[in-house]
């Protein structure tokens, strides 16, 4: 099953589900409020091969050289 990402419109927490992807939009409460007021996140992923990404995201968009000081990502 996929991992979803969920933010609090309440208290802003961030969160992850597990869950089947028929129920990735449905209700769920906060984890940290019990807030119904939950939005989820887009989420990026990262595949590798041998050492190298072959797909998705390596950090922010600022990272130009593979070294990022905004995010920290190398």
């Amino acid at each position: 099953m996929p991992i979803y990402e969920y933010q609090c419109q309440e208290c802003k927490s961030n969160f992850e589900l597990i869950r089947p992807m028929k129920e990735a939009d449905s209700t769920a409460p906060c984890i940290n409020c019990q807030s119904e007021n939950v939005r989820r996140k887009i989420s990026l992923f990262n595949a590798s091969s041998e050492g190298r990404a072959i797909a998705g995201s390596s950090g922010c968009s600022g990272c130009a050289a593979g070294n990022c000081s905004t995010c920290g990502s190398h």
